[in-house]
């Protein structure tokens, strides 16, 4: 048998955080574009742009910074408390895991 489950982050019962929002923080960082970043995941821009600005709204300090196109294009970067937050969110990730393993190893 294993223990399996999904770990989120809530901020007033809204979904705030979770491996698909990480996700798409770590390839705003690598790309510099929402746009890369949401085909790069098989996702729509519209879906993408929402979920960033859900997690904006929601956070004490805003997480990316979008910019939009024009001639030579927009761009996305993480800020500051965006590189925090996916570090913090991939340690409790880590622990999880390791809570997860050894729950199924019990059982």
């Amino acid at each position: 048998m294993k223990v399996t489950g999904r770990l989120w982050i809530e901020i007033d019962g809204e979904n705030f955080l979770g491996s698909g929002r990480v996700e798409l923080l770590e390839m705003i960082e690598t790309h510099g574009s929402l746009r890369k970043a949401a085909s790069v995941m098989g996702l729509s821009y519209r879906k993408a742009y929402y979920a960033i600005r859900s997690m904006n709204l929601l956070a004490p300090a805003p997480l990316v910074e979008l910019r939009q196109g024009g001639i030579g294009g927009g761009c996305a970067k993480l800020t500051e408390a965006g590189r925090k937050i996916v570090v913090k969110y991939n340690h409790i990730a880590q622990n999880f895991v390791t809570f997860l393993t050894k729950q199924s190893n019990a059982f």
